[in-house]
């Protein structure tokens, strides 16, 4: 990653301005919470993947960097609508907005960063971004009530998890990828193939999120062990396990799942069970073979500092811990 963090210094730098003037309003609430929640340590990945691929493409313009931060809003504004639906206490390892502001602010605050990103997407007046990113938006939205029907459901398989996790968390990444290639006019190949890398790439990172909510320390991960399984999510991991395991250690899981408060034994009994059955290990094999297909899309492209900057930040997909 930090390949690609020297290459686009000069352009993220002028992303983080554009943060400030896209949430400069009259309404106090609404640049203190956006403040907020921008400010608090996200790794920028999307506008990265943006930049990345726009200039991949052989862009010279300067409408990736507003798009940048585009891309950062939507997904922001996605980041705080969650929280609220998961009742979080806990974002980046920080109190999350709707902790310290309410839900009611969290929501509106939301709704604002949605309605300035289609105003500035407009503004730009390039109809196939807008087309990309409006598509990525309504998916995303599919996906939340997806995973919310979800909820508790046992009976969910890898084919179904992985229509959520398309349409929820990898559409934005893969929508990122494809505007940078559209800003570069490149070729309809070109483009579906960069397309097809974000998608690629963004299920492996939430592969790789699935896996660490089981494994990695919360000062590190910046949110509670197990919070998806309090959550009743059925993620990879667990997913597999119960693919695995006997129809007692099922109904155990069931149990648990439905509870309203997940203790710390109940916890440890299914990371017991993920363990066993290798829930993680398959989880970090799918995301590296997902990775490893990703890079291969990218043979249309010449090589270049760009491109191996983007096999650097999908390398860094599998490779992180937080």
């Amino acid at each position: 990653m930090e390949n690609a963090l020297k290459l686009l210094a000069g352009d993220l730098e002028k992303v983080e301005s554009q943060f400030k003037e896209f949430l400069n309003s009259d309404v106090y609430l609404v640049r203190k919470v956006g403040e907020y929640v921008i400010a608090s340590g996200g790794k920028r990945m999307r506008p990265m993947l943006l930049l990345l691929c726009a200039r991949l493409s052989g862009y010279q313009g300067e409408q990736h960097v507003g798009l940048g931060a585009v891309v950062e809003f939507l997904h922001t504004a996605t980041l705080l609508h969650d929280d609220v639906v998961d009742d979080a206490v806990l974002r980046r390892g920080n109190a999350s907005a709707n902790t310290l502001w309410g839900n009611q602010a969290s929501v509106l605050v939301g709704d604002f960063l949605f309605a300035k990103s289609f105003s500035i997407m407009v503004r730009g007046g390039n109809l196939d971004v807008l087309q990309v990113l409006a598509d990525a938006t309504t998916r995303m939205a599919e996906g939340e009530i997806m995973q919310l029907v979800g909820t508790c459901d046992l009976s969910m398989d890898e084919g179904r998890y992985l229509d959520v996790v398309r349409s929820k968390t990898a559409v934005l990444i893969s929508a990122a990828c494809e505007v940078g290639g559209i800003l570069g006019g490149v070729s309809p190949a070109q483009r579906e193939a960069l397309r097809d890398f974000g998608m690629d790439l963004g299920i492996a990172f939430q592969f790789m999120d699935d896996a660490l909510d089981y494994v990695a320390e919360e000062a590190e991960f910046g949110k509670a062990r197990g919070h998806d399984l309090a959550e009743g999510k059925m993620t990879l991991p667990l997913i597999h396990a119960l693919r695995q395991c006997g129809a007692e250690e099922h109904k155990q899981v069931e149990e648990i799942v439905e509870r309203d408060e997940l203790t710390p034994e109940a916890l440890d009994y299914v990371c017991a069970l993920i363990d066993r059955f290798g829930g993680i290990e398959h989880t970090r094999r799918r995301a590296l073979a997902l990775v490893e297909q990703a890079k291969a899309r990218l043979a249309g492209f010449p090589e270049s500092v760009a491109r191996e900057a983007l096999f650097g930040l999908a390398d860094y997909v599998v490779a992180r811990r937080k």
